[in-house]
């Protein structure tokens, strides 16, 4: 290559004085481009332990780092990085090179292109793409994902949804805690004890938030959430939204089913005409419905009772109105004679001052089981994570709004495009 190619490089690279690339070599065969950058001769620097200024080079170390992709060609970065004497603290310290960070063996704009198409794309199919192990993009991504995260500021939190998913299949989950006014998740970590609640608070300080200001969580029935925010969040009023009374309710309606399709079978392949709210059946499960209703089912009695439950949430403006209408209603279901029903009501009353705290916060963990499902799709793409860390890891990334993540480098413009690499980072 010519010294024209060179400076053509070293401009593309936004490289300043002391790094210039020195040498362009390109190797057809090897599908292979290797950049040379190198320090201009007498060159100091700054000591990167004690900030000494002008500091003399003590020696050299040869390192090599993966850039964006030439046309169709790999590229690599190949530099002596030099090491100071510093005569100030003493020590003899490796100078970090402006494109890319220590460590690593990635230039910051292949990093940040990697994080990029993992917002898309499953982390094996990244590596494949880019042939490299899919090890090495997961610690590209732990180390951004947790370095945005550092910077989140969570100090004007103060309602929180509460939800466990599963992390892979025997009972193992993580719980996700998220900010329900912005819809973005706080903090997820494995299990779905009551300590989890802790972890959560000690988290929510780190970022800047104040465990004090959070004033209502809606969240499920679990005895081990309700049991966490008793003992750490004691103060925080606890809701259970109509997701979760109706997904209960629901249950019970299928139980019912299931035991009356042994001497009906007519219900056979009826399931979700039970499950769906009624306006939105489709023609057929109207058909359906009004074929089933003439055989006086208890399954009809137990989703009539389920619809009744749902049209209390949907009309009584507040607990004052509610709570009379709830009275009647677990009146009715305590009497109905089928006794998932009459289970399900008594479960309600144990936790009548929860529901009851929806009519009036109007929360809804709506937007929580959304984000999960979002997360869900990313793992059953990916066909499973082989540690909870990188489950996290992806539900950060997918639903956590981090806002100091590297940039697209298709989105940088200029002539400092290593040096910004990461920008927000």
């Amino acid at each position: 290559m010519t010294p024209t190619s060179s400076s053509l490089f070293t401009l593309a690279l936004g490289l300043h004085d002391p790094w210039a690339v020195s040498d362009v070599a390109f190797d057809a065969d090897a599908g292979q481009l290797d950049l040379q950058v190198s320090f201009q001769p007498g060159a100091r620097f700054t000591c990167p332990s004690c900030g000494a200024e002008h500091q003399p080079v003590h020696d050299t170390l040869a390192r090599e780092w993966r850039h964006l992709n030439f046309f169709q060609y790999q590229a690599y970065l190949q530099a002596k990085v030099p090491r100071v004497r510093c005569g100030a603290c003493g020590k003899t310290t490796q100078v970090p090179v402006p494109w890319a960070r220590e460590g690593s063996g990635f230039s910051l704009l292949m990093e940040a292109l990697v994080v990029t198409l993992i917002k898309a794309m499953p982390v094996r199919q990244v590596a494949h793409l880019l042939a490299v192990s899919d090890q090495r993009l997961w610690r590209i991504l732990d180390y951004y994902v947790d370095s945005a995260r550092a910077q989140e500021d969570f100090s004007g939190v103060t309602t929180l949804g509460l939800d466990e998913t599963a992390a892979r299949r025997g009972h193992h989950y993580i719980s996700l805690f998220h900010d329900l006014d912005a819809g973005r998740l706080l903090f997820a970590c494995e299990g779905r004890n009551a300590e989890v609640v802790a972890q959560f608070a000690d988290d929510l300080e780190a970022h800047g938030g104040c465990a004090e200001n959070l004033t209502a969580a809606c969240i499920d029935m679990s005895t081990s959430y309700r049991a966490g925010l008793a003992e750490h969040l004691p103060w925080v009023d606890v809701t259970f939204d109509e997701f979760h009374v109706i997904q209960l309710v629901n249950r019970a309606v299928d139980e019912v089913r299931r035991q009356e399709t042994k001497t009906h079978p007519q219900l056979k392949r009826s399931r979700y005409l039970w499950l769906k709210d009624h306006q939105n059946w489709t023609t057929r499960q109207i058909r359906q419905y009004v074929d089933l209703k003439r055989l006086n089912l208890k399954t009809h009695r137990a989703f009539r009772l389920k619809e009744a439950l749902r049209d209390i949430f949907h009309h009584a403006p507040d607990r004052e109105t509610a709570d009379p209408l709830l009275n009647q209603w677990y009146s009715w279901a305590r009497r109905c004679r089928i006794e998932p029903i009459k289970q399900v009501a008594m479960s309600l009353k144990n936790h009548w001052e929860g529901i009851l705290n929806a009519f009036d916060s109007k929360l809804t963990n709506g937007r929580v089981e959304g984000i999960n499902a979002i997360i869900q799709a990313a793992k059953a793409k990916a066909r499973g994570y082989g540690t909870t860390r990188h489950l996290i890891t992806i539900s950060y990334l997918v639903a956590g709004q981090l806002t100091h993540l590297p940039v697209s480098p298709f989105k940088l413009k200029g002539t400092s495009a290593v040096a910004t690499g990461v920008q927000g980072v």
